[in-house]
């Protein structure tokens, strides 16, 4: 059986991301996952109150919360950052298809 995991994230999207709802540019984007990575860094224990305030993903309802998941249910980039993470660890930010991501490993 594979390995699971559960996880949040922060997800920006922009105006080129896929199924984006963003009008942000590439850049703005980058510009807002840099300052959200910053302060969740700074002050971890506020990550689902930021989800819940910026994250483009339908997660931010949760806080973000991804909820258990295994090997190949999430595209290759977040899920290599997200396996790579050690629990409660905050990774850099990841550009995907849908956007830049901050990604936490609950467990």
């Amino acid at each position: 059986m594979s390995k699971t995991i559960s996880a949040s994230h922060i997800l920006i999207m922009h105006k080129d991301s896929q199924n984006s709802r963003s009008n942000l540019t590439k850049d703005e984007a980058l510009k807002k996952i840099n300052e959200l990575h910053k302060e969740v860094t700074e002050n971890p224990e506020i990550f689902a109150d930021i989800a819940l305030k910026n994250s483009d993903c339908s997660s931010a309802s949760s806080g973000g919360a991804l909820g258990n998941f295994g090997t190949g249910m999430m595209v290759k980039e977040f899920e290599d950052s997200a396996f790579s993470l050690k629990e409660n660890q905050i990774s850099e930010p990841i550009e995907t298809d849908f956007g830049f991501h901050i990604i936490k490993r609950d467990g």
